[in-house]
């Protein structure tokens, strides 16, 4: 979907008509609904509907209004996005412990490397406070005393801070459907892995305990299903024989912060798309501007055959065969 069009979602108990009622409501105020995608987890249901709002024959303030009473009739919870709320987009950072993330993002702003404003950083331990203290961005902290984050207590920040973008900065907890389903397509975390394989805890234990030879890291959107959101951004590493977990850590923690930041500015630049659970970059961005996996000079070294075509491959044989040795030789 394109960033012109106004977003709706709606998430609550899942019952019949939910649907039906909200597409009758825009329906009435000559609103054309362009794209409906809708789920249900665990009695959760989600609605995200995109529509045209440019011929509505009601104020924004107004519909907003008609579906926020909409909701409470439903009870449900009723969201409106329209493309030019904002000149600039803002972002909560949601983190653990781990700074290397938090740290490239607080600096690649500084920097006027990101085109958004770090509104807020969430944590579910309050380690990183100073850090983003040092970059003047508030600090909440939503966790309790062994680290389980009050999502209620989140999801009251994110709507305080007028959040357009959810950026897990090795944010060590999962998030269930009810944030989840409010931010869809809206959240980004970054796993020490090459996902999908590794998912889940201790990924850099997982590639050690399993002998690869080439490790890395993914930046993707978070839905539901742990790890298993449309893969953003790549980077990988190689793993030297007899390397300690650490050292993969050491190796890893950069290209988790460079992918991260390359998922983000990909979302903020409208570059990407979804569609069934994969990623793609739209026709009207330049795919120089960005490093989804490999580097150039990494690329440059892949080999190009021999590839499976065997009239290639007769081609190149020799006109005349080289003789058997001799038996015994």
């Amino acid at each position: 979907m394109t960033n012109e069009l106004t977003e709706i979602t709606v998430v609550g108990a899942d019952k019949s008509g939910l649907v039906a009622n909200v597409t009758a409501l825009l329906f009435e105020r000559g609103i054309n609904v362009e794209d409906i995608d809708q789920a249900v987890r665990d009695g959760l249901f989600r609605m995200t509907l995109h529509a045209d709002t440019a011929e509505m024959v009601c104020t924004r303030s107004t519909l907003r209004e008609a579906l926020a009473d909409l909701g409470a009739d439903l009870g449900v919870d009723i969201q409106v996005r329209f493309p030019t709320d904002r000149e600039t987009r803002r972002i909560a950072a949601l983190v653990t412990k781990e700074s290397h993330c938090l740290d490239a993002l607080l600096r690649a702003r500084a920097d006027g490397d990101l085109a958004a404003e770090v509104a807020v950083v969430v944590g579910n331990h309050d380690d990183l406070e100073p850090l983003a203290d040092a970059y003047g961005v508030p600090f909440v902290d939503v966790g309790d005393e062994t680290g389980v984050p009050d999502e209620e207590h989140l999801l009251e920040v994110l709507d305080d801070y007028e959040i357009d973008l959810v950026v897990l900065a090795r944010f060590i907890r999962i998030l269930s459907p009810e944030v989840v389903f409010r931010y869809e397509d809206r959240i980004i975390n970054v796993h020490p892995s090459l996902l999908p394989a590794f998912p889940g805890a201790k990924a850099y234990r997982q590639a050690k305990e399993e002998g690869v030879r080439i490790a890395g890291v993914t930046a993707h959107y978070v839905t539901t299903d742990l790890d298993q959101g449309p893969i953003v951004a790549q980077r990988a590493f190689d793993v030297p024989d007899d390397a300690s977990v650490e050292e993969l850590r050491e190796r890893g923690q950069p290209l988790e912060a460079a992918a991260f930041l390359e998922a983000i500015q990909l979302h903020l630049d409208d570059a990407v798309s979804v569609h069934r659970g994969r990623t793609g970059l739209r026709e009207s961005a330049d795919a120089d501007d960005y490093q989804l996996g490999l580097a150039a000079d990494a690329d440059a070294a892949r080999p190009e055959l021999p590839v499976d075509d065997l009239d290639a491959a007769l081609q190149n044989a020799p006109d005349s065969p080289p003789a058997p040795d001799a038996a015994g030789d």
